[in-house]
């Protein structure tokens, strides 16, 4: 069944790349687009900087056409400067807008943005409205289950959204105090699906790491999409995996090492030209951090590659890499001992 977003088509079933700051960029969702990824969303705009016209604010809003449907996510702790984010947003046609009413970070929930309006519902209420009434395209939200574990509110504060006009709703399976510890619970966002009242999609997020988790977060919890973040960082491939998975049952074996270092130095460019050299091949280290998992006796490599000052030395590393696991059966790998 198609999912409907505000009047547009977003797929069936589709796989959704989460906001996250530092990581989804241009150059990112550009490869996770590549393998499978149905609706990307930008890197989290804040709505203050981006009204004072801060350029690295400014920047975020690129979008480009073959990223289709995107969504450029802003945060802010006041009306005003949320409303006129929005306008400017909107300025540059993304196909939504999205409200983060989600983040957990001290220095955005801590202000009362982000997770922090979960303290404040009337006023994430009527934010939401505003924002609804003052732009022509589709507004959807993210946020959690409450702020703490005695205060799960999701299913007051999905209605509520609703009600003002928000499309859809995006729900990590966590409070904000719990972070991003613990495992995350889908019960109350099936809850949410399950509704009556509930008219708009609801987008399941949290601990998704596997093809059999997506599959599970669409026939258990009944979720009409799955959002997908930390996984996809150092394996945009994952969707592909994902995709093949829901179609066929059958799990793809993992890329080869060779095909895994052609993806990274692909991202590497683009992500100095992006940015620049420096910033571009530092911001890529988060990336490669979470690489070439399961490889043994890697601790070494691993250092010298998170530690290359140039992108010469950085290539020479990736030599000695496919030099060491190029040959090796991906169906081979092993969990990477760390100590080794």
């Amino acid at each position: 069944m198609k999912m409907i977003v505000g009047g547009k088509d977003v797929g069936d079933r589709p796989l959704i790349l989460a906001p996250m700051e530092e990581v989804t960029n241009p150059p990112f969702r550009k490869f996770c687009k590549r393998y499978g990824a149905d609706w990307l969303y930008s890197e989290f705009v804040s709505a203050d900087a981006l009204v004072r016209s801060i350029n690295k604010t400014v920047k975020k809003l690129t979008i480009e056409e073959n990223e289709r449907p995107v969504t450029i996510q802003i945060y802010g702790r006041f009306i005003d400067s949320m409303v006129e984010a929005a306008k400017i947003v909107e300025e540059v046609q993304p196909d939504f807008i999205d409200i983060n009413f989600g983040c957990p970070v001290k220095r955005v929930a801590a202000k009362g943005a982000g997770a922090g309006m979960l303290r404040d519902v009337p006023l994430m209420v009527e934010m939401a409205k505003q924002i609804v009434q003052a732009v022509k395209i589709p507004v959807t939200a993210k946020t959690r289950l409450g702020w703490d574990c005695e205060n799960i509110i999701i299913d007051d504060v999905a209605e509520r959204l609703q009600d003002v006009g928000i499309s859809a709703l995006a729900i990590h399976g966590r409070t904000r105090s719990q972070m991003y510890k613990g495992e995350a619970d889908w019960e109350p966002i099936a809850r949410v699906k399950q509704n009556p009242r509930i008219k708009i999609p609801i987008i399941g997020n949290g601990d998704i790491d596997s093809p059999q988790k997506v599959k599970e977060a669409f026939e258990r919890y009944g979720v009409d999409g799955v959002m997908i973040g930390r996984a996809t960082i150092g394996k945009p491939w994952i969707f592909e995996q994902i995709k093949h998975y829901l179609a066929t049952g059958e799990i793809l074996p993992e890329l080869s090492v060779p095909a895994q270092i052609e993806i990274i130095k692909e991202q590497i460019l683009l992500s100095m030209e992006w940015l620049d050299e420096v910033r571009g091949l530092f911001h890529m280290r988060r990336h490669m951090a979470c690489m070439f998992k399961g490889l043994p006796h890697f601790r070494d490599l691993r250092i010298q590659m998170l530690q290359a000052p140039t992108i010469e030395e950085l290539w020479g590393v990736f030599d000695q890499i496919a030099e060491r696991y190029g040959s090796m059966d991906p169906e081979d790998l092993v969990e990477e001992d760390l100590n080794s």
